[in-house]
This record gives structure tokens, C-alpha cells and sequence, in this order.
């Protein structure tokens, strides 16, 4: 009887578990799926602004979260479009990218904003703030204009349009099907993290 009692109290516990995040109060489902970069692994994308507080706040603890995951865990960021002011950042991040200088110089454009308060809008502006992490200016420069970096830029907008229908920074988006947002159940940046290793799991399951 006693192992009866414990197996229910077990069975009670799990579900209770299963039920702590919930479609439509913790997470959404995306209506238009985005497909992954690799399916063997689990994909989650931050969407940020330079120009939002909030993302500024959130990076010293997703480089935490970043530090614990699995290497089946494949996490991205995607700066945030829905303003032509905003493209000039869009393509800073992308040139950044491209050259392969991002992990150096993605919290200096943070800084940039938010603690100097200086406003990056021309590729020469840019090209003065990278010119610190070993790239010339005239480098720089020809990548924030290249073909390249105009496709991830046109490739992030339609995906933020189409896809994500983003309302807000910071958001989160798990193996490009849900969406973590700020709301009545999801408070703090913490708690979107939560969610995210809970959709991380379920999808863990169905990959393996």
C-alpha cells in the first residue's frame, strides 16, 4: 500500500512538473515554424536591440546560461528590424558576424548605447568602433555594404515579419516552433530562461 501511495504521490509530482509551463501563458506556438539550422540539435534564438535596456541587462546572464548549456544546445541571436533607424544596427551585428570579430564586439556596441550614449548610423561609424578588434576601416566598411551582409539583414527581417511577429526585445524562440515573451507568467529574464530549458528538454526528447 505504502508503494502504491509513493507511486501515486510520484505520478502527481511529474504531472504537476509537466504543468508548471503551459502553451498560451508561458510560451506560444509559432503559427508559421522557422526552419533550424541543424535538426540534430535544439535551436534557440535571443531577439535583441542595442537599443534596449532590457537586452543590455540580459546579456551577463544569458552568457551564463550560454556557459552551462550542452553542446546539443544551438544558440543564436538575431538583432531586432521593424524601424528603418534600426538598420544600420542590423548591419553592424551582420558585419560583425561576417568577420568573425561578433564574441569581441557584440557587448562594446552594447556599451556603446547604452553606458556612452552614442548612436552607430553610418558604416564609417562602425567601422571606427571595430577598427579596435584588429579590422581596417576600409574592411569594415566594404562588409557592412557587401552582398552578404545584405542578405542576412533581408534574411532577418522577413523572418521577424513572417515568422517570429515579434512585439518586443527581448524575446526568446526555441527549434524555431515557440515563442518566450515578457508577460503576466513570464516576469523576469530568469523565468524566460526557465521556460526555454523546459522546451529545450521536450524537444531534446523528440530529436533523440
Amino acid at each position: 500500500m505504502r508503494k502504491l501511495v509513493a507511486l501515486v504521490g510520484l505520478v502527481l509530482s511529474m504531472n504537476v512538473v509537466a504543468a508548471d509551463y503551459l502553451e498560451g501563458r508561458d510560451y506560444t506556438i509559432l503559427s508559421n515554424p522557422v526552419a533550424v539550422t541543424d535538426p540534430k540539435k535544439v535551436e534557440v534564438v535571443e531577439l535583441f536591440s542595442y537599443h534596449c535596456p532590457h537586452c543590455f541587462h540580459f546579456e551577463p546572464l544569458l552568457e551564463t546560461w550560454k556557459a552551462k548549456q550542452p553542446s546539443d544546445v544551438d544558440f543564436k541571436q538575431m538583432p531586432a528590424y521593424w524601424d528603418p533607424q534600426m538598420e544600420p544596427w542590423v548591419r553592424g551585428f551582420y558585419t560583425a558576424q561576417v568577420l568573425g570579430i561578433l564574441d569581441k564586439t557584440h557587448m562594446a556596441a552594447f556599451n556603446t548605447f547604452q553606458i556612452e550614449k552614442k548612436h552607430l548610423n553610418r558604416a564609417l561609424d562602425w567601422a571606427e568602433l571595430y577598427s579596435k578588434y584588429g579590422v581596417s576601416v576600409e574592411t569594415v566598411v566594404k562588409t557592412y555594404n557587401s552582398f552578404g551582409v545584405t542578405n542576412l539583414f533581408n534574411q532577418a527581417k522577413l523572418r521577424i515579419r513572417n515568422n517570429y511577429r515579434a512585439s518586443g526585445t527581448p524575446e526568446l524562440y526555441v527549434q524555431g516552433k515557440y515563442k518566450i515573451e515578457f508577460n503576466d507568467a513570464v516576469k523576469t529574464q530568469e523565468d524566460m530562461l526557465k521556460v526555454a530549458d523546459f522546451l529545450i528538454e521536450q524537444e531534446r526528447k523528440l530529436i533523440k
